[in-house]
């Protein structure tokens, strides 16, 4: 099988039962995803460098819902056998507190930034705010009802765990400085 098939040459490409534009609003999304995907790879490779195992764990295991959630979001076809499921929310939502208990409290805002690790994280997290907002504005009946709630999660896990890499590498976080303008 080749890698090229020239049937997107043409500016367009095949969702799940429809072929569109590449700038069709599923693609975008799902494009996001793979994006996003790709920079949790960058930060696997960062977790397994600082040795955070269970964070390569956590991260390998977000992949995979990615690659599930996107192929959902692919499908336009009436049959809807959504691959991610609320399973994956409430995990998300049990590992955002593990992960909080770690940090110290904040009262103002923080800058993404720390180590490199936690840095990448913060860039996960806002390549995740974009695929949701990207997802918001999908037909809602189209798309798994656990979509919006799973992208959401995702984005606080990412805070969550980047900040509490910065403690256990005993990197404070940045605190944000009201301007004086």
């Amino acid at each position: 099988m080749k890698i090229y098939t020239k049937q997107g040459d043409e500016g367009q490409t095949q969702l799940v039962g429809k072929r569109v534009k590449k700038t069709h609003g599923r693609v975008e999304a799902y494009g996001t995803l793979d994006e996003l995907n790709s920079c949790i790879g960058l930060a696997v490779v960062y977790a397994k460098e600082e040795k955070h195992e269970d964070i390569v764990a956590d991260l390998t295991a977000i992949q995979h819902e990615l690659f599930d959630l996107g192929g959902d979001l692919a499908n336009v076809t009436k049959q809807q056998d959504w691959k991610i499921d609320l399973h994956a929310t409430e995990k998300l939502e049990s590992l955002i507190d593990i992960y909080w208990e770690e940090t110290p409290p904040i009262k103002t805002f923080i800058l993404p930034g720390g180590g490199r690790l936690a840095a990448q994280l913060h860039v996960c997290r806002t390549i995740t705010r974009r695929a949701e907002r990207l997802t918001v504005n999908l037909d809602v009946t189209s798309i798994p009802p656990v979509a919006l709630p799973y992208l959401n999660r995702l984005s606080d896990y990412f805070f969550a765990v980047a900040r509490a890499v910065n403690a256990r590498n005993g990197t404070e976080d940045i605190l944000y400085e009201r301007g004086k303008g």
